[in-house]
């Protein structure tokens, strides 16, 4: 099967004394065996993180099923000259060209959703850097003005991000883009670039358990910031914002990334155990929400049949060494609401105002 790597214990050691009752309460009973209320929640945990883990690690053993889309025609991408400040409205106006196309083809196909969703990005207001709406489709897209920025945030996310989806991906790089613009300081100038760059997993599939789809990201998420550098004004400061299965691309891609910043929240892990084993010169950060469901994957790796299960280290625990900051409640999918901590702290970090963000 191959070996297995606990980045923390899945079981406790049991108790070699019998609990005490100085708290007065009842103890619970369950298969003749007594035991303290709060006994009963941590053996309900350990079974749990217990499953969870055997889940994790049958993933690759037990493919799972679901209907496969059919693919949908698009235009090959547009051959695009090199990105730098002055060829940017060239690249935004073929890209933009190239998603009306796109949402022709889709609509002679009879695949509305789609068509609806490429027409949407086609429009005269949206500045595509990348597109293809080949398949499950990639963008890229930025807010604001990206010659000119001192700040850019660079979004990265996590599974089920697609063409068809791309639209909540959108609404989280407009509420960084609103905060940023409220909070930057007078002379400041912003950006934010939403990056669908690679082949997201599926939430309910085998690929979201492996660094797999993460390794075939990484070249492409490294490539692209320096890309992005050639676009951007001398010493501009770049953050990359990762979000889920985002933080094990960015994880993967850390070591060559000419990034200033690296966020990571909802993470169910990085593929690396430590901040150092990111080999990265930018400053690491980590949050997760106390409504997020992520904090109940088992935080394991497994080397199985060539490939690596699981993601190590929790990225918000003392053990992995970033900087971790506060989230307060958010959920799964909440990091980026409008007016809540993590988006504050998000864009503070964007901004570089390290000392204003709030910690955990």
């Amino acid at each position: 099967m191959g070996q297995i790597r606990h980045a923390t214990p899945l079981t406790d050691p049991q108790p070699t004394t019998k609990p005490s009752r100085s708290d007065g309460e009842e103890p619970a009973v369950r298969a003749g065996v007594r035991f303290p209320p709060e006994a009963t929640r941590t053996r309900t945990r350990k079974w749990r993180r217990a499953l969870l883990a055997t889940l994790l690690t049958a993933a690759i053993a037990v493919p799972l099923s679901g209907a496969t889309r059919p693919r949908i025609p698009a235009p090959a991408p547009a051959a695009l000259p090199p990105v730098t400040a002055e060829t940017l409205q060239t690249i935004y106006a073929a890209n933009g060209a190239d998603a009306t196309r796109a949402a022709d083809m889709a609509a002679a196909h009879g695949d509305a959703h789609r068509a609806a969703a490429d027409r949407t990005l086609a429009s005269p207001s949206r500045r595509l850097l990348a597109f293809d709406g080949r398949g499950a489709g990639r963008a890229t897209e930025v807010l604001g003005d990206l010659a000119h920025a001192d700040r850019t945030a660079v979004l990265v996310p996590g599974s089920d991000t697609s063409l068809d989806t791309y639209d909540r991906f959108h609404r989280a790089a407009a509420a960084l883009y609103a905060d940023l613009t409220h909070r930057a300081p007078r002379g400041t100038r912003t950006a934010v670039v939403a990056w669908l760059g690679y082949a997201t997993p599926g939430t309910v599939s085998t690929t979201v358990t492996t660094t797999t789809r993460a390794d075939e990201a990484a070249p492409g998420l490294r490539a692209f910031v320096r890309h992005l550098r050639a676009a951007t004004p001398a010493r501009a400061h770049i953050a990359l914002l990762c979000h889920s299965y985002g933080t094990v691309v960015c994880g993967r891609a850390a070591s060559g990334v000419d990034a200033d910043d690296i966020a990571l929240v909802g993470s169910p892990g990085t593929g690396a155990d430590s901040v150092p084993a990111l080999h990265t010169r930018a400053r690491v950060w980590a949050a997760r929400g106390s409504e997020d469901w992520v904090a109940d994957v088992p935080h394991v790796s497994a080397d199985l049949f060539g490939s690596t299960v699981g993601f190590g280290t929790d990225p918000v625990s003392r053990a992995f060494g970033a900087r971790v900051f506060d989230a307060a409640g958010a959920d799964h999918s909440g990091y980026f609401t409008p007016g809540s901590v993590s988006l504050a702290n998000l864009a503070r970090i964007t901004l570089g105002e390290t000392t204003e963000v709030s910690r955990a």
